[in-house]
């Protein structure tokens, strides 16, 4: 399956997001820096239990993105690969591909922004993560677009959802930043 103009357009804009060394490649650091800039964002320690699974989520994603771009860990994917090897673990899978790559890192920062523990994400715990990746938008405009029941609330697996259906290009609430 081919990716859609919209879901290369995202993808691209998570190259530029993930590249942080502006090295025009992506490897292991990058994704490990992604994690950690959340993580100072919420003043939580990598070595802490959540801290300690945003970053393990984020290893893990990018060994899948590494598998499926043919390097190995210490290698680094440049644009185009970035896009098929994203395409390979998730598009091309659909909602496997997206629950084995993808889902768990956003799970491991809903569970970070669920700073309560009632498995519930309020409008300035998500403003936190919004923040956090760099989102430009109003982070309590885009949850309101988000609550679709009104709740005042989203559980981590809504986000998830939400995360998933942004990437398939199925809602346009901008969920990247930068």
């Amino acid at each position: 399956m081919s990716a859609t103009a919209t879901q290369k357009q995202r993808l691209e804009q998570r190259f530029q997001l993930w590249d942080a060394n502006g090295d025009g490649a992506i490897d292991r650091s990058d994704y490990e820096a992604e994690a950690h800039r959340i993580l100072k964002s919420f003043q939580e320690s990598p070595t802490s239990p959540k801290g300690a699974a945003v970053v393990s989520a984020y290893q893990n994603l990018w060994k899948i993105s590494a598998e499926q771009g043919g390097i190995g860990q210490d290698g680094s994917l440049d644009p185009e690969a970035f896009q098929k090897a994203s395409e390979a673990a998730m598009l091309d899978k659909g909602d496997a591909g997206f629950d084995r790559a993808l889902a768990p890192t956003i799970q491991a920062v809903a569970d970070l922004c669920d700073e309560d523990g009632d498995g519930q994400v309020d409008r300035g715990e998500f403003a936190r993560w919004i923040n956090a990746i760099g989102v430009e938008a109003d982070p309590i405009q885009l949850f309101n677009q988000l609550d679709t029941n009104g709740s005042g609330t989203l559980t981590t697996d809504e986000l998830v959802q939400a995360v998933k259906d942004y990437h398939a290009g199925n809602i346009d609430v901008p969920l990247l930043g930068r």
